[in-house]
């Protein structure tokens, strides 16, 4: 219950007292974690103000080290500022090279998964220990690992998805120990290439991160 009721709270707290002072001010909240966006920064230091005084009516305070105002910078907002990203829900926002339909780049304040959240996840797959588990087949393996890989894959994977790129390596890269371990004769970079790529063509789906990122890189 308790999680329910602190959003209740929040919802009074926090989203309708925004709402009925701030009527323009368009806002997103997660928990106790939220977004407010504002056109200048003199509106943003009268509602952070604001908001301020609200939570301490409530018997709260806004965190003092996550609580920041942050100049969203692109290719219309040139400007300069002391912080140009933010962290929210695991996707650090902030400016970023984009490409048009037509090729060419322009600057947009855009989310990718943030550093924190990908250093988790590589925690998550260390503790695998995949290269150890030469007991288990490959099958075994994916069976383990992909309901876990799909669901990074789904949510962070829904913007900026390269950045997901060395994680999904990183396990091409236990794979590759496994085998090693397994198969002594795989111990060969050009025989391991081969298996691999044999495996590809016979199962091209038994791991679900082969969607984006099939080769491993470099010998072990």
């Amino acid at each position: 219950m308790s999680p329910v009721l602190a959003n209740l709270f929040m919802h009074y707290a926090f989203d309708t007292w925004l709402e009925r002072e701030f009527p323009t001010v368009a806002f997103e909240r997660y928990a106790d974690d939220a977004v407010v966006h504002c056109v200048t920064e003199r509106q943003a230091r009268e509602v952070l103000a604001a908001l301020e005084g609200r939570m301490v009516e409530v018997g709260l305070r806004l965190h003092p080290d996550k609580t920041r105002i942050v100049y969203c910078k692109d290719q219309r907002r040139r400007g300069s500022y002391e912080l140009t990203s933010f962290t929210f829900l695991g996707y650090r926002f902030g400016p970023r090279k984009a490409k048009r339909p037509d090729g060419t780049s322009f600057l947009s304040f855009i989310p990718a998964v943030s550093p924190q959240a990908m250093a988790k996840m590589s925690q998550e797959v260390r503790r695998w220990r995949l290269h150890l588990r030469t007991r288990l087949s490959l099958d075994e393996l994916a069976k383990t690992i992909n309901p876990i890989v799909a669901g990074w894959m789904n949510y962070y994977g829904r913007f900026y998805r390269t950045r997901l790129d060395p994680l999904l390596q990183r396990i091409n890269a236990y794979l590759m120990r496994w085998a090693g371990q397994k198969y002594r004769r795989l111990r060969s970079f050009r025989r391991f290439m081969t298996w691999w790529r044999g495996i590809l063509d016979r199962d091209p789906a038994l791991f679900t991160h082969w969607r984006w990122m099939r080769e491993p890189s470099g010998p072990w």
